[in-house]
């Protein structure tokens, strides 16, 4: 096998494996800025605990992705600058993000998420960021049910239509 045999950490990464990990970790840097962003502006218990859990797993995401382009001297995107805390009091009415309208926008966020997974894990050669990225998936899989569950319990799931099943109509 030559170049590709041994120990995966060893091996060159392809241009497509650099480009996806340095896109992740950008993605993941963006992704620390706006749930701290929806940290500020959440009032439900739940939905901040959630939204703690996706700021670590974003950060974690972050790190690990910059560390392993710099290991094989790629040059990671620079972090966004930490937003301050703020009281949700002091943000007026008309400018807040709602608990739903937050839950929504994290649950598409960590579907895309999976998509960008799953995208790396098909085209990587290296196993080590195959498998990386799956850890990354798993989690995000967690994460996301656990946005579903919540926004069952509370109603804030708006359902797409669904397929109601009704005997014909016209009979032929």
């Amino acid at each position: 096998m030559g170049i590709l045999s041994g120990n995966p950490k060893h091996e060159p990464m392809h241009y497509g494996e650099i480009h996806q990990v340095w896109q992740f970790s950008m993605a993941a840097k963006g992704c620390i800025s706006a749930t701290e962003l929806y940290r500020n502006h959440a009032g439900d218990r739940t939905l901040k605990t959630i939204l703690g859990d996706i700021l670590d797993q974003a950060r974690l995401e972050s790190k690990e992705c910059d560390e392993l382009l710099m290991h094989n001297g790629i040059m990671p995107a620079p972090a966004l600058p930490a937003r301050p805390e703020v009281e949700l009091e002091s943000i007026p009415a008309g400018a807040r993000f709602g608990d739903p309208e937050i839950a929504a926008m994290i649950a598409a966020d960590q579907s895309m998420g999976l998509v960008a997974c799953s995208q790396v894990m098909g085209m990587s050669i290296r196993e080590d960021i195959g498998a990386l990225f799956a850890k990354y998936h798993a989690t995000k899989a967690a994460i996301s049910t656990r946005i579903l569950r919540m926004n069952k319990e509370k109603g804030w799931l708006i359902p797409p239509p669904l397929q109601v099943k009704s005997e014909d109509l016209v009979k032929v």
